[in-house]
């Protein structure tokens, strides 16, 4: 009965936090970097039985696959560089946030962006290359 009740919080907490479609900043740890636009963070908020570290997908951009994920040799190597460039730049940063915007559409995984000294980790794999603009549209390959 335990386990249902505390279902039922943290999905009404999920679906009152979706339905405002409004950005929140949160000052909570990154634990570790997934790859370029994927990064995890610690959520000792949650109730148990949900786990206390989740994912935020980095919102509005596609950086390359890596590994078995990639198409091609060439999108393996752009996902790694995209990935190191990413773990640079939170290892490197004095102050992280996070910045909720939505449940993506898998779930399992938030939607926003990571802000590291005041800069959106979102438009620094754009600026540098490492990602494209991303809005839920069919996405371009990285091998041609």
């Amino acid at each position: 009965m335990k386990i249902i009740i505390t279902t039922i919080l943290a999905l009404f907490a999920v679906t009152t936090f979706a339905a405002t479609k409004e950005c929140k900043v949160y000052d909570w740890k990154v634990t570790r970097v997934v790859d370029g636009d994927t990064i995890k963070f610690e959520a000792s908020w949650l109730p148990d039985p949900l786990k206390k570290e989740q994912s935020i997908r980095v919102l509005g951009v596609d950086t390359p696959e890596k590994g078995h994920r990639a198409q091609c040799e060439k999108e393996k190597k752009a996902g790694e560089e995209a990935t190191k460039f990413t773990k640079k730049m939170v290892a490197e940063g004095k102050k992280i946030q996070i910045k909720f915007c939505d449940a993506d559409k898998y779930g399992g995984r938030w939607l926003g962006d990571v802000i590291v000294d005041g800069k959106s980790v979102s438009e620094a794999l754009i600026a540098n290359g490492h990602a494209r603009p991303y809005f839920g549209e069919k996405k371009a390959s990285w091998c041609d």
